[in-house]
């Protein structure tokens, strides 16, 4: 398929083609490899990374055309990373820039610690509609079918793919899809996904909008109202446009989109003054309701990003930890798709990453105890904050938000089993550049210092690479696609039980 883009006006003729595509045995008995709901960051992602396996991908967006809000505001540490695997990390710093800022967690804040794992200490300011941007534009670079304008309402399955019904009441059908429709998603709905956890209790008012008052007279009342109310703030983004932040006064049950004499209102009673706010860009509400699907996979239909765990956005995670779904999701779904993937490697998708959801949840909510404006709160945020001068504290702080801290449990094995290959220096080759300039095609790596290594069998699923590498701190290491250690060895040129990471996580050789 091409990665020609189309409004909402071609959505029903694309299907008509789909169809007739599918009619004259075009696609083999089935349309497409995967369908993809949802075309924010997590379903991009997800679309790049099944591309670059030769995957037939089509992704379906419900609104016609991007709205410009711009919830998630940055890619921590370990989405850098994840765009540095894939060849993308210049396009982001070209638009974006650099913090580094550690310890991001309940509005406290220190300087990014020493000793983090990582050759990428700093995160990227970049709005989210940029973010979308530029994963829309690569993905159809890669070829993927990227459709504005339609909306799923209905699913059924069978052992051998899953039937999507359009608003239009046009069909479509799949080898299988994927959920990436956020928080209100209705692939988890429609699929019967249970979505346990807990309702809103308190929500916030977020948006963008001119104000008339005078920038210095703003800040200094922003900054007298922070000292209890951190839930509160306006941010200059230049041209006397403001991201504003305060809570609201009540949970909306309907999370309709608030007015802007809602927002002025709420200034006044929080701030003293509505600092003549006007002209909105957009207008937004969130609250701070925990959830999480029960199963990340039921059948054929997955879920990722919002669909599969929502949580208040304290610390900037939500968008990080969907593009890192999409990113352990879509390597594994391809090799189901190509049919090399081994027994059970589609499900070490729910079994990794739903943990490392449920600990997000986790800090949130502990975040949002921490951001109360009780006499409790507070002095538990004193004493929080106290403790964040440790530099030991710091550190754990800023791995667990960033990310680069996840390891997943591979079973018994060395320090390095299941935790992310930092980016090394290659030293063999004076033009070797460093590994991650490796793994741009999504492939397994089995970086080997010795050259006495051997992945024969799996050619096409890894990649060998041969160099002295002093910083890697093991003889060798298999890497799988998303990076994640796989296999470590000890010693040169010994290669006990690579053979058996090899096929647990490759399949059989060929």
């Amino acid at each position: 398929m091409s990665g020609r883009r189309r409004g909402r006006g071609h959505c029903e003729r694309f299907v008509r083609e789909l169809t007739e595509n599918h009619l004259s045995g075009h696609f083999g008995g089935l349309m497409i490899d995967v369908l993809v709901v949802g075309g924010g960051p997590t379903g991009l992602m997800l679309a790049c990374e099944l591309r670059l396996h030769g995957v037939e991908v089509v992704v379906l967006e419900r609104l016609s055309a991007p709205t410009g809000e711009s919830r998630g505001q940055g890619l921590h540490a370990r989405s850098v990373e994840v765009m540095d695997q894939r060849g993308l990390l210049e396009r982001f710093r070209a638009v974006s820039e650099e913090f580094r800022v550690g310890g991001l967690f309940a509005g406290e804040a220190r300087e990014w610690p020493e000793g983090m794992d990582t050759a990428h200490p700093y995160g990227l300011a970049t709005p989210q509609p940029v973010t979308e941007r530029l994963l829309w534009e690569r993905a159809g670079e890669l070829g993927a079918e990227l459709r504005r304008g339609c909306e799923v309402v209905g699913l059924a399955q069978d052992g051998e793919g899953v039937e999507a019904e359009l608003a239009d009441g046009s069909r479509l059908r799949a080898r299988w899809l994927v959920g990436c429709d956020g928080g209100r998603s209705a692939v988890r709905r429609l699929a019967g996904v249970a979505f346990p956890g807990e309702p809103a209790t308190a929500q916030t008012l977020l948006g963008q909008m001119e104000a008339a008052e005078d920038p210095a007279r703003i800040a200094e009342v922003v900054a007298e109202v922070r000292r209890t109310q951190l839930r509160f703030g306006l941010h200059h983004e230049g041209g006397g446009v403001y991201r504003v932040i305060v809570p609201a006064e009540g949970v909306s049950e309907d999370r309709a989109a608030p007015t802007l004499e809602e927002f002025r209102a709420r200034l006044r009673a929080v701030a003293g003054t509505d600092f003549g706010v006007h002209s909105p860009r957009w207008l937004s509400r969130f609250g701070d309701a925990t959830r999480q699907a029960e199963h990340y996979r039921a059948g054929r239909v997955l879920l990722a990003g919002d669909a599969a765990h929502v949580h208040p956005p304290t610390g900037g995670q939500g968008l990080n930890l969907g593009v890192q779904d999409a990113f352990n999701l879509g390597w594994k779904l391809a090799a189901e798709v190509a049919g090399w993937a081994p027994p059970g490697l589609l499900d070490t998708y729910h079994a990794e990453r739903h943990p490392v959801g449920a600990a997000v949840i986790a800090h949130t909510r502990a975040q949002m105890t921490l951001l109360g404006t009780s006499p409790g709160a507070v002095a538990l945020r004193g004493v929080f904050a106290r403790l964040m001068d440790f530099p030991d504290v710091n550190r754990y702080v800023t791995g667990v938000v960033s990310g680069v801290d996840v390891r997943y449990d591979f079973g018994p094995g060395p320090a390095l089993l299941g935790r992310r290959q930092r980016d090394v220096q290659l030293v063999d080759d004076p033009a070797a550049g460093r590994l991650y300039g490796r793994m741009h095609a999504g492939r397994g790596l089995l970086l080997d210092r010795s050259g006495l290594l051997s992945a024969a069998g799996w050619e096409g699923r890894v990649d060998v690479l041969v160099d002295g590498c002093p910083e890697l701190g093991a003889a060798a290491v298999l890497l799988r696609p998303d990076g994640h250690v796989a296999w470590a060895g000890a010693e040169p040129g010994a290669g006990a039980g690579l053979p058996e990471a090899l096929a647990r996580w490759f399949g059989r050789a060929a």
